[in-house]
C-alpha cells in the first residue's frame, strides 16, 4: 500500500487489516505517522511492515521490495496510492516522475511477488481520469496529466496482467472532503471546494473512498481495467 502514513491510505491499510489482510505501510518520510498506522493494523490481529521508501528512487523501491519478501513472502494486492505535484520547491518533472514513472518502477519491482488472483488498484481522480476531455484548474493540470499518463501506462499491461491471473482496477473520485489536494487548490482558487459542495450536495468522505479501493481490491468479478467512480463525475 503506497502513501498509507495517512488520508486515505491509512484508511485502506486499516479497513484491509479488519478484514484479515496483513499490511506493508509504505511512507516516504512521515514515520510518526506510519508507525501509528502500523500499530493499529497490529491491535487488529495483522502483520504490519513499516516499508520506508521514496518511490522516485529506484534503489529504495528495490529495497522495499526485498523487505516485503522477506517478511510476507508474497504480495496478494498492490494499491498504488500515492501521488502528488503541488509540493514547494519540486522540479517542474516532479509530478511525472512521481504519478507515472514512479508506478511503474514499484509495479516491476513488486510484480515477481504477486500470485495469480492478486490485484492491482490505481487510485486517481476525476480531474485526472478524464483529462484530456473535461477541464482542469490551472495549477492542478501537472498533476492530472501525469495521473492520466500513469493510468495509460498500467492500462497498456493489461494482456501481461490477464496472462498472469493478475486484475487491474481503477478507482476513480472527486473531491475528497479533509484530504490535502483539495485544501491546497483551495489555497490558489478560493471557494473551490465550497462551490463543489454546493454543486454535488456533499464530497465523498474518506471511509467512503477507502471502503471503494478496499471493494476494487476484493471483488474477482470485475474485469481487468474497471473503474470505479466514487463522487460524481460531471
Amino acid at each position: 500500500m503506497t502513501g498509507a502514513s495517512r488520508g486515505i491510505g491509512a484508511a485502506v491499510a486499516l479497513m484491509m487489516a479488519e478484514q484479515g489482510a496483513d499490511v506493508a505501510i509504505n511512507f516516504r518520510s512521515k514515520g510518526s505517522r506510519a508507525e501509528e498506522i502500523a500499530n493499529q493494523v497490529q491491535a487488529l490481529g495483522r502483520r504490519a511492515l513499516l516499508a520506508q521508501a521514496d518511490l522516485t528512487d529506484q534503489s529504495s523501491v528495490e529495497a522495499m521490495a526485498r523487505d516485503i519478501e522477506h517478511t510476507f513472502g508474497r504480495l496478494d494486492d498492490l494499491v498504488l496510492n500515492a501521488s502528488g505535484g503541488l509540493e514547494k520547491g519540486k522540479p517542474a518533472s516532479y509530478a511525472m516522475e512521481l504519478n507515472l514513472t514512479a508506478q511503474v518502477r514499484t509495479l516491476n519491482a513488486v510484480l515477481p511477488l504477486m500470485r495469480s488472483s492478486g490485484s492491482i488498484v490505481f487510485v486517481t481522480s476525476h480531474l485526472a481520469h478524464f483529462y484530456g476531455g473535461k477541464p482542469v484548474h490551472g495549477v492542478y493540470e501537472p498533476i492530472a496529466a501525469s495521473k492520466k499518463a500513469g493510468e495509460d501506462a498500467l492500462r497498456s499491461r493489461i494482456p501481461e496482467f490477464e496472462a498472469r491471473g493478475i486484475r487491474l482496477a481503477i478507482v476513480s473520485g472527486d473531491m475528497i472532503e479533509g484530504t490535502i489536494t483539495p485544501k491546497l487548490l483551495e489555497r490558489t482558487q478560493r471557494g473551490l471546494i465550497e462551490s463543489r459542495r454546493a454543486q454535488t450536495g456533499a464530497l465523498p468522505t474518506v471511509q467512503e473512498f477507502a471502503a471503494a479501493i478496499v471493494d476494487a481490491a476484493a471483488d474477482a468479478r470485475r474485469p481487468n481495467g474497471h473503474v470505479s467512480f466514487v463522487g460524481p463525475t460531471d
